[in-house]
């Protein structure tokens, strides 16, 4: 009997292993997602990587309480082979402990992870948006960490602002020769006092570089690779080449939507044209969602409008854009992977992970409590 028992209780216990295994077999946006341990996902503010067959989800880990929206532990990384069940792998970047002067020291802020792999060196590159400690979001600058292996560890290798002495490629000669007026220390995060060009910040960021936040990176067919962001006090968005190792940038970049202040950028290319989501400039708060199309890289883009369709559109479900994961093998599917803060609980951040459908030359997501791919 009890030899019986024991065999039936192994049983058991692989049965439920295997189950547990694949716990999900749909998304449930919005919901706790847990992963191979019992634990909420902790991947805020991320992107994937498809890299040999699995899935690699990248994202910011995130404490409890307040406190947790710093960098308290670093980037996480978690792999998958379906989409839904997902393995936690560690941390891929960890920050460096609180005194060691690092750019990366535990208590900065960083944000927005985005790990991309170069064919050519066979080095997986991390780029961040980081704000060294103390200096609140004055800093804005761009973080470079690389790995021999997907899931890390990541070495870091620099920070700073982007393109310093290179004017953007569409930037007018009016710009390059107006005068920078005095522009006071008040940024409020969704305005400024005129607009940026009669500001002239590029010009102002010129010598030191300019300003990155909300980031992303996207690799286009032909291998180059490009970093996404908000710049100009967050008022203009660029589009920036990075040289062939993935690891800074080429001089080569574009200003775009000048003076519409968008951040949380999500780009991808569908059908031979170039597609961005973005959210407008609302802190924590979510917003009405923004969407763009181009038949370049570098522009000329042209707004979409919302691509929300439904009840909450006007904060596109209550998230904010992270990325857009196409479907490997399925060149018309897309997922829309947004976050849904909690500013005052960072930990307890939730998923919004939606598929996109296309009507003509635009792009669109509907709400969905439940779905399979």
């Amino acid at each position: 009997y009890m030899w019986k028992t024991f065999c039936l209780s192994l049983l058991v216990a692989g049965l439920f292993s295997c189950q547990e295994g694949k716990r999900y077999q749909s998304f449930k946006p919005g919901e706790i997602w847990l992963d191979n341990t019992e634990v909420h996902i902790n991947a805020h503010g991320g992107g994937i990587l498809y890299d040999g067959g699995r899935y690699y989800w990248f994202g910011e880990h995130k404490t409890e309480g307040e406190a947790g929206n710093r960098a308290n532990v670093g980037v996480h990384c978690y792999s998958s082979d379906d989409l839904y069940n997902w393995i936690d792998e560690g941390i891929a970047l960890a920050v460096e402990p609180e005194g060691s002067g690092s750019p990366i020291e535990k208590g900065c802020i960083l944000e927005r992870p985005k790990v991309i792999h170069n064919a050519k060196t066979g080095k997986y590159v991390m780029w961040f948006h980081l704000e060294p400690k103390g200096m609140g979001y004055r800093g804005a600058q761009s973080g470079v960490a690389v790995s021999d292996r997907v899931t890390g560890p990541y070495r870091f290798l620099h920070a700073g602002r982007i393109n310093a002495g290179k004017w953007a490629e569409n930037a007018s000669d009016e710009l390059k020769n107006a005068p920078v007026p005095a522009l006071e220390d008040a940024y409020s995060g969704g305005s400024l006092p005129g607009h940026p060009d009669s500001l002239n910040i590029h010009k102002r960021d010129l010598e030191g570089g300019q300003m990155a936040r909300d980031m992303n990176l996207f690799v286009d067919d032909d291998g180059k690779a490009y970093h996404i962001y908000a710049s100009e006090e967050n008022s203009t968005l660029q589009i920036a080449q990075l040289n062939d190792d993935y690891t800074d940038h080429n001089g080569v970049y574009v200003r775009c939507f000048a003076g519409r202040f968008m951040e949380a950028p999500a780009m991808f290319k569908h059908n031979g044209k170039y597609y961005l989501m973005m959210s407008g400039c609302t802190g924590w708060a979510p917003n009405a969602a923004r969407s763009a199309v181009a038949d370049s890289i570098l522009g000329e883009w042209k707004e979409l409008g919302n691509p929300c369709m439904d009840a909450d559109s006007a904060t596109t479900y209550h998230s904010q854009s992270t990325y857009i994961l196409p479907m490997p093998g399925h060149p018309d599917k897309f997922i829309y992977m947004g976050d849904r803060w909690t500013p005052e609980n960072a930990i307890d951040g939730r998923y919004i992970w939606l598929p996109l459908e296309f009507e003509g030359e635009r792009f669109v997501i509907h709400w969905q409590d439940e779905w399979k791919m």
